[in-house]
Order: structure tokens, then C-alpha cells, then sequence
């Protein structure tokens, strides 16, 4: 039998990576009944690391999901990459819970992922704890990380409890105030918080300040804790050895006696079809509204799609549609989810996180629902970072080209920071990530899933052509073979337009020296030249056209003379028209712990970019911005990595179109070696 909604609590671990999530995940699982014996990450015994890539890598690749039940409470956990290349499916999976626990490694203290974690969480209006793991390791000064947590992310940030005997056990500060601890005491960290929390409401405060603590019901301290979780006006930081299962027990009784049920946490942001906000409520008697934040695409079991319930009941055999769709999906198969097993349920309540199998229309952020009129709502998208590194990829077989676009379309429903991106123009298919290491393990994964082997190389850069000045061109194509010829004449003229502005092709002939019916013979010989360039093989843009004069044979004019007239002229013209090649430039914004400035901005002079300016962040970081060519940034992301020990972040978005230096532009016209054209 499910526990009512009010007693279903979710929470997602997350954090720099090392932090210990996964272990603490195992530990909560085996604390709370759901295993009999802990697993290992050495071992690759563990429920959520259950990928080959995981456990020969000893770290979260995706997030993973698993529940327990105890004392009468359901617990959702969320385990979640730590890896700046997998925030995609960490970020993904935050939305689907109510708190989130950023896991500290009491070693190591405030990471890079422990800055970004907590200000998505804030950013998403979810309550949060702070976890410090390892308590137990050599040499850990547990005060001054308090301390440091405090100045880091705000005073809302206080001990719940603290640890005991050198880290060997806990002792509970809000609902005890006695007790020997290893630095301040349970009353003192007691009285700091209930002073914070009584301040969330006016009448609970003026309560409290007239006859103190005893005159508070505990409904009153709990609403009030509660209010406090969800405003963010408290960041309860708790202590535990995850290895050693020390204060573990203690963090599962927390979870069910403070943290929010679905109808405490603040709302979600859906949207309805005129972006207004869509309130959903955790009502299981209302019409279903539940969002899809995994997908998992199996060889064997098909399409998988995990989903938070945030209002109504899922029931099996029930009627489900997804999105705007119109035909409803039967709910033949209901899961909950432990690691890679499943388990067949017959209900999922709001706060409740499931899963449904083999329906192809389920999609990364698809909203599922029973109302035909509810079929345009949507969850606000959260904010992921910008896949910007960048693979060109090809079948290393041919006849494959089909199955790699098969399989890759399936590795992109699966990670948002995943994208498939398809130039026409320079025929080639890019991958985009978020690393080197991203896209290595996505392409490893898609080799032992889909069987295709795939040859890699740094995308082609879309360089353009132009020209810097007006120019003349004439060329006469005349062919006699014996009977009808070919002849046509064309005289031209080309001038250059502002950037962006395209082709522009006029007709400027009189007295009839090339009839009407010839003209856009000529136009298409010169676009046939556009697309090919002429000093590099790139597109040529921004430039005029205009026939001025030129010649026709009434029996041997034809359109294929005129279509080769007015290529060879146009070209004719552009050599003489200061030929340019342009090169894409980026606005690209790097993110950095401040010690790091001048090596960024030294590299950056390297690869001729233009330094716009720099803004200092919070958490001793500085963002720089600068302009740079998009051909010097095809191995940056490796680089600011090795520079700045994986801390460094960077996005980047197209900017215009710039001249390359002439060295640049001689090097690729000496690369490009067109065959003769026959006459």
C-alpha cells in the first residue's frame, strides 16, 4: 500500500565529483532496508553505477534513482554525477526532486561543483542541505569548513548536528540540546537555529519572543522549519561517514521529520500554451500532470521514461498523453525504479518518481497528462550549460550512415548537453558536448549499445568569401563541333555589400545585346560560383552583381553557354575585386577561480582574440569576455581544462564574420586545389 503524499520525501544528492555521493546513496539504501549489504564503487557492486563505463571508471556517468520505504515514509534518492562533463543528466534529475543534498568532502571542502550545485538548486527555488562526508579522514578541521560554508553560501547555513567521539558518531542539535560533541554544542547550535527559523513568520516570532521556545506547538516549529527550507532562509548542514555508515541512520531521520513533502515545496515553474505561469498542486485526485527528466534507450528493454509525478495519480492501465499529443498512451506497465531494476507498481502519487517503458513518443521534458485541454503545458526548462566542443563523425564502414544517425539521435534524447547537428553545406555531421571526455564516453557508448564504429576529426570551419572592391570581368564561351554551337558573351560587374547583406544580382543591359530569356542562365552561373568560391572553396557573400553588357548569336546562343559565360566572368571579376576570406568570430565568456586571469588571458592573446573586458564573480571567480576566431578555439576546451584544473567553464555564441590575416588566408588557398574546369 502507498503512503500517503504526505509521507513521500525525495531528495537528490549532488556536488563536485569525489565528494562520496555514491557511496552515501548506498549507505542511505542499505540504512533504510532497501539493501541488505552495502556495495562498492571499487568492486562496481553499487545499485546506481551499474554501466560498464561507470564501473570501469569508478564514477557516475548518469543519475540514477531508487526509493525506500521506512517507517512508514517512502524516500526517493537521486544519485547524480559530480563531473563538470555530465551535468546534463545531473541538472535533469535535480528538477525531479523537492530538497537537494549537496554532499561536501570534508577533505577537500568547497569545490567548483559545490558552487554550481547549490546555485542551481537556489536558482530553482529547491530547498537545500549541505551534507559533509568523511568526517572521519585525517586531518579534516570540521569548524573552519562551517565557517567557510557560512561565508561561502550565507549564514542561513547551520549546523542540524554535529559530530561526536573524533567523528565516530552524531548527536542530534534541533530536537536535543544535550550531549558531548567534537566542536560547539548541541544547545548552542540548537538556539542558532530555532532563532533563525522563528523569524520565517511574524506570529510564530512574537510568540516565541514573549514566552520563548516552550510556547511553540511542535506544528508551529515544524511549519516554521519548513517555511524556512522552502524560502532558503535555512541551509541545514549535516555530518556523516558514508563509508563508515556514521550518521547515516540519523541523515534518513531527518529526511522524514524536516525536510518538505510535495505539497510543502514551492511550486514547479510549468507554464501553460501563453507562457503564463500553470500551478499544479499535490493532489492525488486531480487530473495528472508529471514531467519526463530521464530517458533511457536499451537495446533489449527499449525506451525507458523516468518521470516525477507532481499532481494526480498514475495508475496502471490508466490513459496518458504526452504533450500536445493526441492519442493516448496505455499505462500497461508502471515501474519504480532501483538502479537498473525495475519494479512493477500499480500506482505512482504526486511526489512519486516512476517510469514507463516502449511508448516511442516519451521524450526528454515531455509532459505527461490525462487532460486533452492540459496538453500545452510545459516545465520552464532549466538552464544547461552550452554543448560547445565539438566532433565531426563519420561511419568507419560504409552502408552505416543510416544506423549512425539512429543511434545518435537515441544518445541525444538521453542527455540534454548531448546535440546532433547536421551542415549541409559542408557535408559533415558534428557532435556537440560539454568535454573532449563527454563526447569520448557518449561515442564509447553508442560503439557497445549500437554497434557502430564511427572516425572522429575537429569540425570544418564555415569560412566565407567576399570582396573588398569593385571589379570588371568578362568571359565568351563560343564551342563549335560541327553543326549548332555554343556561344554566349558576358560583361559584369561586382561590388561589395555591407557584411550580412547576401547576393544581389541586377540586370543593367540595354538594346536587347543579351535577350531577357538568357539572364537567369546567367545568374545561375554566377550562383554556381558563389557556392564554390574562388580563392578557398568557401560561399562567397556580400557582394553585387550587375550585367552591364554583352553579346548573343541567335542560333548558336544557348543556355548552357550563357550559364558558363557567367561563372567564368564572375570569377574573372572577384580575382581583380581584392578576394577576402572571412573567418567566424565568437563572443566567448570563460569563468575562472581569480588566480588563474593572467594564464587565461595570456592563452587567449595567443589565439588571436580581442579581450572585451573581465567582471568579478562571487566565490573568488572572474569572468572574461572576449571576441576570438572560432578556428583558434577547436582545441580550447582541452586546454583551460589542463590550465585550470578542470575548474575553468566557458561558452561561447556566434558573433559576425571578420577577414583572416593574409598568412591564414594564403595557407587555405594554397589547401584548396580545385580541378581544371573543361571549357
Amino acid at each position: 500500500m502507498s503512503p500517503s503524499t504526505e509521507c513521500i520525501r525525495s531528495l537528490a544528492l549532488a556536488g563536485h565529483a569525489g565528494a562520496g555521493k555514491t557511496t552515501l546513496f548506498e549507505a542511505m539504501l542499505h540504512a533504510g532496508g532497501a539493501l541488505t549489504g552495502m556495495g562498492s564503487i571499487e568492486r562496481g557492486t553499487t545499485v546506481s553505477d551499474t554501466d560498464p563505463m561507470e564501473k570501469a571508471r569508478g564514477h557516475s556517468i548518469d543519475a540514477s534513482v531508487a526509493s525506500i520505504e521506512r517507517n512508514g515514509f517512502r524516500i526517493h534518492l537521486i544519485d547524480t554525477p559530480g563531473y563538470a562533463d555530465f551535468r546534463g543528466p545531473a541538472l535533469a534529475a535535480m528538477d525531479a526532486a523537492d530538497t537537494v543534498a549537496i554532499v561536501v568532502n570534508a577533505a577537500n571542502g568547497i569545490e567548483h561543483g559545490t558552487r554550481s550545485m547549490m546555485a542551481h538548486a537556489k536558482e530553482r527555488g529547491l530547498a537545500r542541505i549541505v551534507i559533509v562526508n568523511r568526517i572521519d579522514a585525517d586531518g579534516v578541521d570540521l569548524p573552519a569548513l562551517v565557517d567557510a560554508l557560512r561565508e561561502e553560501f550565507g549564514n542561513e547555513c547551520m549546523p542540524l548536528n554535529l559530530p561526536a567521539s573524533k567523528g565516530r558518531s552524531i548527536r542530534d542539535a534541533f530536537f536535543q540540546t544535550a550531549g558531548d560533541t567534537d566542536f560547539s554544542s548541541p544547545g548552542e547550535a540548537h538556539q542558532r537555529i530555532v532563532d533563525q527559523v522563528v523569524e520565517i513568520d511574524d506570529e510564530v516570532m512574537e510568540h516565541y519572543l514573549e514566552a520563548g521556545e516552550s510556547s511553540l506547538t511542535a506544528a508551529e516549529m515544524r511549519d516554521a522549519l519548513e517555511h524556512s527550507l522552502r524560502d532558503g532562509h535555512l541551509v541545514p548542514i549535516v555530518f556523516a561517514s558514508a563509508r563508515e555508515g556514521v550518521g547515516v541512520a540519523e541523515l534518513l531521520d531527518l529526511v522524514e521529520r524536516i525536510l518538505p513533502c510535495p505539497s510543502e515545496t514551492n511550486p514547479p515553474p510549468f507554464r501553460d500554451a501563453d507562457d503564463a505561469p500553470f500551478a499544479v498542486t499535490a493532489d492525488p485526485e486531480k487530473h495528472v500532470v508529471a514531467d519526463v527528466f530521464k530517458i533511457v534507450n536499451d537495446p533489449f528493454v527499449g525506451k525507458l521514461g523516468v518521470f516525477r509525478v507532481w499532481q494526480g495519480t498514475v495508475r496502471k492501465d490508466s490513459q496518458l498523453l504526452v504533450d500536445d499529443g493526441r492519442k493516448p498512451f496505455k499505462v500497461a506497465h508502471l515501474f519504480r525504479l532501483k538502479g537498473r531494476d525495475h519494479v512493477e507498481v500499480d500506482e505512482a502519487l504526486p511526489g512519486d518518481i516512476a517510469a514507463v517503458a516502449k511508448i516511442e513518443d516519451i521524450h526528454f521534458d515531455a509532459v505527461l497528462h490525462d487532460a486533452a485541454d492540459e496538453g500545452h503545458i510545459r516545465l520552464e526548462s532549466a538552464s544547461f550549460p552550452t554543448p560547445m566542443y565539438g566532433l565531426a563523425v563519420e561511419p568507419a564502414h560504409k552502408g552505416q550512415e543510416q544506423k549512425l544517425s539512429q543511434a545518435l539521435a537515441k544518445l541525444a534524447e538521453e542527455d540534454p548537453c548531448f546535440r546532433v547537428e547536421h551542415h549541409k553545406e559542408l557535408n559533415e555531421t558534428v557532435v556537440r558536448g560539454l568535454s573532449d571526455l563527454h563526447l569520448k564516453l557518449m561515442l564509447e557508448r553508442m560503439k557497445s549499445r549500437y554497434d557502430v564504429d564511427v572516425v572522429t576529426r575537429p569540425p570544418r570551419i564555415a569560412y566565407r568569401e567576399t570582396i573588398a572592391a569593385g571589379a570588371e570581368g568578362h568571359h565568351r564561351h563560343k564551342k563549335q563541333t560541327g553543326g549548332a554551337g555554343q556561344f554566349g558573351e558576358v560583361f559584369l560587374r561586382v561590388e561589395p555589400l555591407d557584411r550580412g547583406s547576401g547576393f544581389v544580382f541586377d540586370d543593367e543591359t540595354k538594346g536587347g545585346v543579351i535577350p531577357g530569356q538568357f539572364m537567369p542562365a546567367i545568374e545561375k552561373g554566377v550562383r554556381q560560383a558563389l557556392d564554390a568560391g574562388a580563392i578557398a572553396g568557401y560561399p562567397i557573400q556580400d557582394v553585387r552583381v550587375i550585367v552591364y553588357d554583352g553579346k548573343h548569336h541567335p542560333v548558336d546562343s544557348k543556355e548552357v553557354a550563357f550559364i558558363s559565360a557567367g561563372r567564368k566572368a564572375f570569377l574573372d571579376a572577384v580575382s581583380r575585386a581584392r578576394p577576402q576570406v572571412l573567418e567566424p568570430v565568437v563572443d566567448l565568456e570563460v569563468s575562472i577561480p581569480d588566480h588563474y586571469v593572467g594564464d587565461v588571458t595570456g592563452g587567449l592573446a595567443s589565439r588571436r582574440a580581442q579581450i572585451m573586458g573581465t567582471d568579478s564573480l562571487r566565490g573568488g571567480e572572474t569572468l572574461i569576455k572576449a571576441r576570438v576566431p572560432l578556428a583558434e578555439l577547436v582545441d580550447y576546451p582541452t586546454q583551460l581544462k589542463a590550465m585550470t584544473g578542470g575548474l575553468g567553464r566557458y561558452a561561447m555564441a556566434f558573433s559576425h564574420y571578420d577577414p583572416v590575416p593574409p598568412g591564414v588566408q594564403k595557407r587555405l588557398a594554397e589547401a584548396w586545389k580545385p580541378k581544371a574546369e573543361e571549357d
